[in-house]
């Protein structure tokens, strides 16, 4: 390591990866980073999304790491705090901090790789991903995009707080709002789908069917509580069809958790008309999604949720303490265990689903930690 306030080298294969701190007013400067998930994000912008400008970039953005050093006026961190990186920022001032509807916000951090970067190699900058960064030893950060969490909390577990858990349990608690003895339909079980289920579960659904092509996962689901389990592959009809014939009518809530704009109509189709919300949670931006208006204007509600609709630096921490407390699961989601060296080894198993939580979208369900050097990947060469 070298001291605070100059450049820290991170090695990658012999080239040097610099992160640089930062020095301006309400810069929590630089963080180790001691542990991070692999998430279905990084791989659509690899492979996906494939944006021209988005390269190239740091990957990661659900890490959980510690304070190394700060810059001038940052009063709320100190070097030795436990952290955790937020791709949503959350300054308390702007127009959506302070409007309770909403957890976005109108910085730069809800973009997908931040030119804003500190990071360098070979004297060429290197795009900092989502603000956050965390396939790397160091990252710089701005204090509105950092959660201080309990000091005690593992940071190799609450890494995955970071992006997936809250994404799916907040997309049920928060934004579909779930309600005692309701029935759900979670489509997708990745991270971010059984992360749904629990949030269902946790809400006091009665019954909460699990949706999947992969029938192995059906056993991991129950784990998170889910009752029912439906493969549209063993139906010979629409997935909403036999979902409508199963509950009388539809549910009273869907969560979309794979996307696939298919998926997202079906999900909204399986409602219960009049009252039926259906959620869309699964990230995807390349193509339109629709249904026949009669699906609206019968009375069900289709919304959208993002980061679980958790206000970052306030939500993160509950989260936390949630996990500390044992009313969230985290440890069951992890099913590999391995050093940030073989990041490209995680990301193809991700790609091809090859784990045991893998999902139509792939889950989130690698842990990265403890790592000896920085293993790059990007699109382009430097």
């Amino acid at each position: 390591e070298e001291p605070a306030g100059k450049f820290s080298r991170c090695n990658s294969g012999g080239e040097g990866l610099r992160a640089a701190p930062r020095t301006g007013r309400r810069r929590p400067g630089r963080g180790k980073i001691v542990a991070t998930g692999v998430c279905h994000t990084d791989l659509y912008h690899l492979f996906e999304g494939m944006h021209k400008d988005g390269f190239p970039s740091v990957l990661g953005h659900e890490g959980a790491g510690i304070v190394e050093s700060v810059g001038p006026g940052v009063t709320e961190f100190q070097p030795g705090d436990k952290v955790i990186p937020l791709f949503i920022s959350q300054c308390r001032e702007c127009r959506f901090c302070k409007n309770p509807k909403t957890n976005q916000a109108s910085g730069r951090h809800a973009m997908m790789a931040s030119a804003d970067s500190r990071f360098t190699c070979k004297g060429k900058k290197v795009l900092q991903f989502m603000g956050t960064s965390t396939f790397s030893q160091y990252t710089v950060m701005n204090q509105i995009a950092i959660a201080k969490i309990d000091p005690t909390a593992p940071l190799d577990k609450v890494c995955l707080l970071g992006c997936g858990i809250c994404t799916g349990f907040g997309a049920a608690v928060n934004t579909a709002k779930v309600e005692p003895g309701s029935t759900c339909a979670v489509f997708g079980l990745g991270a971010v789908g059984l992360a749904a289920v629990m949030g269902c579960k946790s809400a006091g659904a009665k019954r909460i069917f699990a949706v999947d092509i992969n029938p192995d996962k059906f056993e991991k689901a129950k784990v998170f509580g889910a009752t029912d389990f439906v493969n549209p592959k063993d139906h010979d009809k629409p997935i909403s069809q036999v979902l409508a014939e199963m509950t009388n009518g539809g549910v009273d809530y869907s969560l979309e958790c794979v996307g696939n704009v298919t998926v997202m109509r079906s999900a909204l189709e399986s409602c219960v008309k009049g009252w039926g919300v259906s959620v869309l949670v699964g990230w995807t931006d390349l193509y339109d999604v629709a249904t026949r208006p009669i699906q609206l204007i019968a009375g069900r509600t289709w919304k959208g949720s993002l980061f679980g609709g958790f206000k970052s630096k306030d939500g993160v921490p509950q989260m936390v303490k949630a996990y500390l407390d044992k009313k969230v699961k985290l440890d069951e989601f992890i099913t590999h265990n391995m050093t940030l060296g073989q990041v490209n080894d995680a990301i193809e198993l991700m790609k091809h689903g090859k784990c045991s939580l893998s999902s139509v979208s792939t889950p989130l369900s690698f842990l990265l930690q403890k790592w000896p050097q920085l293993e790059r990947r990007v699109r382009n060469s430097i």
